[in-house]
């Protein structure tokens, strides 16, 4: 996974960044037993995703891949397989 840029794009960092701040002020809320800080903690964990996702729909995220693109990747696949059965 590491060739293939999964997740290196700022809508991605970003949402998963707004979510880790999210996860942290719900953690500590809910140690310190206070219910609305709790849940507003996750609602910054959901706000993460709609930040991500609005950035992506934005052009900030990984673009769609063609058909050509997916066909030629399995076919290096294949061939790479075939090769190393061989």
């Amino acid at each position: 996974m590491a060739g293939s840029a999964h997740g290196h794009t700022p809508a991605a960092w970003t949402g998963v960044i707004i979510s880790f701040i999210g996860f942290c002020i719900a953690g500590v809320f809910m140690v310190a037993a206070n219910v609305p800080g709790f849940w507003a903690g996750m609602g910054v964990i959901l706000l993460g995703g709609v930040v991500g996702g609005a950035m992506k729909v934005a052009g900030m995220g990984m673009p769609k891949e063609s058909a050509a693109v997916v066909a030629a990747r399995e076919a290096a696949t294949r061939s790479a397989v075939e090769r190393a059965h061989a």
